[in-house]
């Protein structure tokens, strides 16, 4: 059985987490992330760490959960989160401007992806997006998104992809 949720968030200088009614906010440089508690969870905040109080029998499963997307919100507020695509095939390649991203992939016409708010992207290189934002689900969306226009095919290799992502290659059909 996972024990995550008896392990405290620390907190670095500067983080704030207020529980009112239901609701977690977490205030930090970057900004103000929100969170529901979930029924019959609680949180204390005391020396610089918070940790999520639970019923042990009911609401176990729960309280990991909320732990997690606890230590998510305070690495948004401090960190923020970032996600890497990169962009394989012959004449493919992506612009960023403004809360925008051009996307020339193969297609009959260019996609133009407009990004969500609290995101941002940049483009490093043609060939790479670098999307940024403190919302962790926000970032991983928008990057899903936008991988989604033409995902990694195992023949070529063709497609845009995680940059972290290993794309399996298949042989081809012999004669």
């Amino acid at each position: 059985m996972s024990r995550v949720a008896n392990n405290p968030v620390k907190l670095p200088k500067g983080v704030e987490v207020k529980v009112d009614a239901g609701k977690i906010a977490v205030k930090g440089g970057k900004g103000t992330l929100e969170m529901n508690l979930a029924e019959g969870l609680d949180l204390t905040v005391e020396e610089g760490e918070a940790k999520v109080v639970y019923d042990f029998d009911t609401h176990r499963a729960m309280a990991g959960t909320t732990r997690a997307l606890l230590n998510n919100l305070v690495i948004g507020v401090t960190d923020g989160w970032e996600r890497k695509l990169v962009l394989n095939g012959v004449g493919y390649r992506a612009k960023a401007s403004g809360k925008t991203v051009n996307l020339t992939i193969g297609l009959s016409h260019n996609i133009d992806y407009q990004l969500p708010e609290g995101i941002s992207a940049e483009t490093p290189s043609q060939t790479e997006i670098v999307i940024r934002g403190m919302d962790k689900q926000a970032v991983g969306q928008a990057a899903a998104e936008i991988r989604s226009f033409r995902p990694p095919e195992p023949y070529k290799g063709k497609g845009i992809r995680y940059a972290d992502e290993y794309v399996r290659r298949k042989e081809a059909k012999k004669k």
